[in-house]
């Protein structure tokens, strides 16, 4: 079942959800780009910037046509940048850019005071105006000081979640997860995780297919949700093939239609029920059940995309068993309906 899933070619609709209303017609928007700005400057960590550019740069992998993002590195003003180890680079664009892309993504830097003040005021007019506004790392800080995270919850390096709790009283840190999805403002944990929001952004943009795509490109794990924690001991992908446990997983990954229980998983690796469990967690950061669930969510989000299998259909080979548990789920995960998410993302040859 799986593997006809990855069979099958697929190319996702370039059209984020907001701009597809649940219930409209079966007849698919034009696919577009994405205009994103990236702000740098002075103190600014390259290895965000190195995602971003990655991410969101050309991308040699699309087919000929395909819509993408189109980046704009942006800066107070455009000419020399200095980042944290002394590299140098030119910024092409000054924050103008900013008041017309779709999407802005500000990056971490250690010399936060020093960000300018006209950094704080282009962030606000972008967000006014229903920009989407991403922070990376300790880029919160330059959020929180702009005003845009009173009220909400976010996310930034576990190392300076204290300060930036101590510094912004009215922003809700949350310690314990990758990211934090507000819907017009979204902010990672530390520098790995950067590559989980990002990819998490083209899932909402491009598909689950795409994603998945760009993330082969990237040698990384496809998906991993945001509500995982920080704190991982061991990374899933570092386990052994030899290993029980990896063996588990791995057959886990390929029998998501099948009913399965964590004493069922612990059997298979030869653990008892409570030592699985905590192995699991501590490989994986989070639970075999919430794993399990994104994985099934994620199957899922394929079929919709290249398949016009009857969502109760879907729910059955992404092993949710029934329409509505797999409704509920997928909405809690998604934020839209298996329907809508087909309308905004299946392929236009599937559909």
């Amino acid at each position: 079942m799986i593997d006809m899933v990855r069979d099958i070619s697929a190319k996702s609709s370039g059209v984020r959800l907001a701009d597809h209303p649940a219930g409209g017609g079966h007849d698919l928007p034009p696919r577009v780009s994405h205009d994103v700005a990236v702000v740098v400057y002075d103190g600014f960590t390259p290895f965000e910037l190195g995602v971003v550019c990655e991410v969101f740069g050309e991308a040699r992998w699309v087919a000929p046509g395909q819509p993408w993002y189109r980046l704009f590195v942006c800066g107070d003003n455009p000419g020399p940048v200095t980042a944290d180890g002394g590299l140098q680079i030119l910024v092409p664009h000054g924050l103008e850019a900013l008041a017309r892309v779709d999407t802005v993504i500000v990056t971490p830097t250690y010399r936060r005071r020093e960000v300018p003040d006209s950094v704080f005021e282009a962030l606000r007019s972008a967000h006014a105006r229903g920009c989407r506004i991403l922070s990376l790392c300790s880029g919160a800080f330059v959020l929180a000081e702009a005003g845009l995270l009173d009220g909400r919850r976010a996310a930034t390096h576990w190392t300076e979640c204290d300060e930036l709790s101590r510094h912004y009283p009215l922003v809700s840190v949350d310690s314990g997860v990758l990211y934090v999805d507000e819907g017009d403002i979204l902010t990672s944990a530390g520098s790995a995780a950067s590559i989980d929001l990002c990819l998490h952004m083209v899932r909402q943009d491009y598909g689950s297919e795409m994603a998945t795509q760009l993330a082969r490109q990237l040698v990384v794990p496809p998906q991993r949700g945001g509500g995982q924690a920080q704190f991982i001991e061991k990374p899933l992908p570092a386990l052994e093939s030899s290993n029980l446990f990896a063996d588990t997983v791995t057959w886990l990954q390929e029998h998501l239609d099948e009913p399965v229980t964590v004493e069922d998983l612990a059997l298979r690796s030869a653990m008892s029920p409570r030592t699985f469990a905590r192995r699991f967690l501590a490989a994986t950061g989070t639970t075999p059940y919430q794993w399990l669930l994104g994985q099934r969510v994620q199957l899922a989000q394929r079929l919709l995309e290249v398949s016009n299998l009857s969502i109760e259909s879907v729910a059955e080979r992404s092993g949710f068993c029934t329409g509505g548990n797999l409704r509920k789920h997928f909405s809690r995960i998604v934020h839209t309906s298996p329907q809508a998410y087909r309308h905004a993302f299946q392929d236009r040859d599937t559909a």
